[in-house]
């Protein structure tokens, strides 16, 4: 009897021990998940705005190098053989006029030639002039016979042969006046001289080189083009020449060459530059130059040059994404003007793309997206005063 009685005292003591175990579980598994972390959103890398392409029409421009040389180069020689050169009046690079005498020659000796000449002129017309009266005398006397046929025709003839005697002695005297023209060499035309090799006192003999000048002063450029880019070059073409010096001149194409070069498979176009004194010349024949023809314009797709990335070789730019994370994507560029990028394939018009700051951007970076004033400084998020300078 007295084993039994105990019996409901111990169920009720398990009971309670069991409720206590629960509410005890239950407090500890909450306690527990109030200490786990709460999770933390991802920083974005970068602050940066956004800019779609747009179209722009952009310069058609054909590269090609070549040579400054001169217009056209007279060679400038002596007229006269045997004779000591006496002056030099010009040096390289001065300007000279059509006409100008640049050199003088000994002239003593042709100058006793040429009075040596006239005197022999005027002998022969004084005998000319008395082969003329014995001549017209004759022919009075024929008609009354008082002088024979034979001896008339002998005035005649020797009328005849004075007056070539007198062509024969101006002809010696124009080539003795001549020859001392030649003492005196002049320039044929307005230049500039570009080589000088007179010495004054040496003997030069005929056809000697003693200057050389640019005429007029012009200069052209020679541009090399390939056959396959000719046809694209006509006459009167605009062209943008810069000097190795660094000297920029506009010229005009004024004739392409009617021939390709069998080796190189190219052919010459020649630019008129413009002409300007010689001690004001930007450029000097001879000097290698690179040029741009001007052949019109077309419409492209164009970003900032900021929004182009070169890494290893390759263009990329970083397109936004639905999640704010970029991609870089490999794009192919063109033409550049001012600060903008012609885009030929890679993305299309309407996407969303970087525009400042792509540099310091990976494939799949989170970025915060704000207005241009305040992307234009490029700072990475939650950086402070001291991360922007």
């Amino acid at each position: 009897m007295t084993r039994f009685k105990f019996k409901p005292v111990v169920l009720a003591i398990a009971a309670i021990l069991v409720v206590a175990v629960v509410v005890l579980a239950i407090a500890l598994s909450k306690s527990g998940a109030a200490d786990e972390p709460k999770p933390v959103p991802p920083k974005p890398a970068l602050t940066v705005t956004t800019i779609q392409p747009s179209q722009a029409r952009l310069p058609i421009k054909l590269a090609a190098n070549g040579d400054i040389v001169a217009w056209q180069e007279a060679i400038i020689g002596s007229e006269s053989a045997g004779l000591r050169l006496a002056e030099v009046r010009v040096n390289v690079g001065d300007q000279v006029k059509a006409g100008q005498v640049l050199a003088t020659f000994s002239s003593e000796a042709i100058q006793a030639d040429v009075a040596q000449a006239r005197a022999s002129l005027k002998e022969a017309e004084a005998r000319a002039a008395e082969a003329d009266d014995n001549a017209e005398r004759g022919r009075a006397l024929q008609s009354s016979g008082a002088m024979s046929k034979q001896e008339v025709s002998q005035y005649v003839t020797a009328e005849r042969t004075a007056r070539a005697r007198v062509e024969a002695a101006k002809a010696t005297l124009e080539a003795q006046q001549l020859r001392l023209r030649y003492t005196r060499v002049t320039a044929p035309d307005d230049g500039v001289i570009s080589a000088r090799s007179a010495t004054v006192g040496a003997v030069i003999g005929s056809g000697t080189e003693l200057f050389r000048m640019i005429r007029q002063g012009r200069l052209e450029w020679r541009a090399e083009v390939t056959s396959s880019e000719l046809p694209q070059i006509r006459r009167g073409t605009s062209v943008q020449v810069s000097a190795a010096n660094g000297a920029q001149l506009q010229g005009v194409v004024r004739m392409i060459a009617p021939t390709v070069d069998l080796q190189s498979r190219s052919a010459l176009v020649y630019v008129d530059l413009p002409a300007s004194p010689s001690k004001l010349a930007p450029v000097k024949a001879g000097m290698f130059a690179r040029g741009e023809f001007e052949l019109g314009d077309s419409a492209s797709l164009t970003v900032p040059q900021q929004a182009v990335v070169i890494r290893d070789g390759f263009s990329y730019v970083f397109r936004l994404q639905d999640d704010q994370r970029v991609s870089q994507v490999k794009v192919q560029t063109g033409r550049r003007l001012a600060d903008r990028v012609e885009v030929v394939a890679g993305i299309a018009a309407d996407a969303q793309l970087v525009a400042s700051g792509a540099g310091f951007l990976n494939d799949g970076d989170l970025v915060k997206v704000v207005t241009a004033p305040v992307a234009a400084q490029a700072v990475p998020a939650g950086a402070g005063p001291a991360a922007s300078k």
